[in-house]
């Protein structure tokens, strides 16, 4: 995640600010621009010249803080990311309120990259059989009913249990599965890759080029994830996928593999933000000039060029974490074959973005 400025004073600015401490202004983001910007700005750049409807703030600013800006006169008042919601939080709840809050912040992370992208977006109202929407459930309270809200993907409808929002229950759940790694913004990004599976590969027909690379999608998906969680991973799996999960089947291998490079693209973006540097592929200008971006991963030409940032951008973290007592932040090893997918995805989201 890039950093960003207030449009009325100089202060830099993060994407989940409100307002700017240091005057106070309204902050808003931009998707349009992909940029923040004050409402209180007096340069009218909020003004719209082609006579279209006035930007306006999410109807959902003041539910769960979204600070995006509704910049299309939608009907709905919802700005690009909520109007993708189709089910919220019981708010009568007062941890549904916070939870969903964590939530909404994870989710418009994952829609800024797509919006870096340049993916498709197509709402549920729209397409109301295989549009993208979210639903956000919570778990019977009552302690004699049946099952619980797992989250998942249907032709286009991710659900989330608004339990993972909360830090204990998501390390519960991770530690209780024998994850590795278990975040919100994780979720979203997973769980997007079965959506646009349907979008990019199924919907077009390229199942030649996607089983080349990470076999055959047509075997038995409850089968293969009963026998996952029955028996676990293959014996070897390190050497062939990211996590364990991916070894479970090809549509998993997929989507962790598809979620693990927006791992590294936007953490690359944030850690050039923020000027970390570790020897990335860069042109220096002709005049000698010291640019203030020197390397886009939301734009590099191959998963090369981000593959040669990553690696000791991570060792480099991982090694502060633990001078810190801490376990790594990074706790993956990326074999091989893995670069070959890593490659596909890239590919794939160039072609379509």
């Amino acid at each position: 995640m890039r950093l960003f400025h207030c449009t009325n004073c100089p202060n830099v600015v993060h994407f989940d600010n409100t307002a700017c401490v240091i005057c106070d202004a309204h902050l808003v983001f931009r998707p349009s621009r992909l940029d923040m910007a004050s409402l209180d700005a007096s340069d009218g750049a909020m003004l719209p010249r082609d006579g279209s409807p006035p930007p306006q703030r999410c109807a959902n600013s003041g539910l769960c803080g979204c600070n995006w800006l509704v910049e299309d006169g939608d009907e709905s008042r919802f700005c690009l990311a909520c109007r993708h919601n189709v089910t919220i939080p019981d708010l009568s709840v007062p941890d549904n309120v916070a939870n969903w809050q964590k939530i909404e912040l994870a989710k418009r992370s994952l829609f800024y990259s797509l919006l870096r992208f340049k993916l498709p977006l197509v709402t549920r109202r729209d397409n109301p059989q295989s549009g993208l929407g979210f639903a956000f459930l919570a778990d019977n309270p009552d302690p004699a009913a049946e099952g619980t809200v797992l989250t998942g993907h249907d032709e286009g409808l991710i659900t989330l249990n608004v339990a993972e929002a909360s830090d204990a229950e998501r390390e519960a759940r991770r530690v209780t599965l024998g994850e590795p790694f278990r975040t919100l913004l994780g979720h979203f990004r997973h769980e997007i890759a079965h959506y646009y599976w349907n979008v990019l590969v199924r919907d077009v027909n390229a199942f030649e080029a996607f089983r080349a690379v990470f076999g055959d999608e047509r075997q038995d998906y409850a089968a293969s994830l009963q026998d996952h969680y029955r028996n676990g991973p293959s014996a070897g799996w390190e050497t062939e996928y990211i996590s364990a999960y991916a070894a479970s089947h090809p549509w998993e291998d997929f989507a962790e593999t598809f979620a693990h490079y927006f791992h590294i693209v936007d953490a690359l973006d944030t850690a050039d933000a923020f000027g970390l540097r570790t020897d990335p592929d860069v042109e220096v200008p002709a005049d000698g000039l010291q640019l203030k971006r020197t390397f886009d991963s939301y734009a590099a030409v191959n998963v090369d060029a981000l593959i040669r940032a990553w690696v000791p951008l991570t060792v480099a973290i991982n090694s502060i974490n633990r001078s810190m007592g801490q376990p790594d932040l990074y706790p993956f090893v990326m074999p091989e074959p893995v670069f070959r997918k890593l490659s596909y995805i890239h590919d794939l989201l160039r072609h379509h973005g």
